[in-house]
């Protein structure tokens, strides 16, 4: 099943999110397969305000357990996090 985490960074929180990015990103290619979507939110100016991932886990628990060792997590970027399952319903990202 597919899990979505939508987390949005504390305030003022671009220079910590830098600093903490490259361990992420990390973190995301060690997910290989597991690993569906990824991409930040931007704001009006087109800096980085928060995330939308999606992964695939055999339960909620599996896929919190994922999200919380992402150093964006672990490291406490977010101000608030939301973890769902989500279904694809339509795909055309290949566009």
């Amino acid at each position: 099943m597919h899990y979505a985490i939508v987390a949005y960074d504390k305030p003022n929180g671009l220079a910590h999110r830098m600093e903490v990015r490259p361990d992420h990103l990390e973190h995301l290619e060690s997910l290989g397969d597991q690993l569906v979507l990824a991409g930040p939110f931007l704001d009006a100016r087109g800096d980085m305000v928060g995330s939308f991932m999606v992964i695939e886990a055999a339960s909620q628990e599996e896929a919190e357990a994922t999200f919380r060792r992402d150093p964006f997590v672990a490291r406490g970027v977010f101000d608030s996090i939301t973890i769902k399952p989500y279904r694809i319903g339509i795909n055309n990202t290949k566009k």
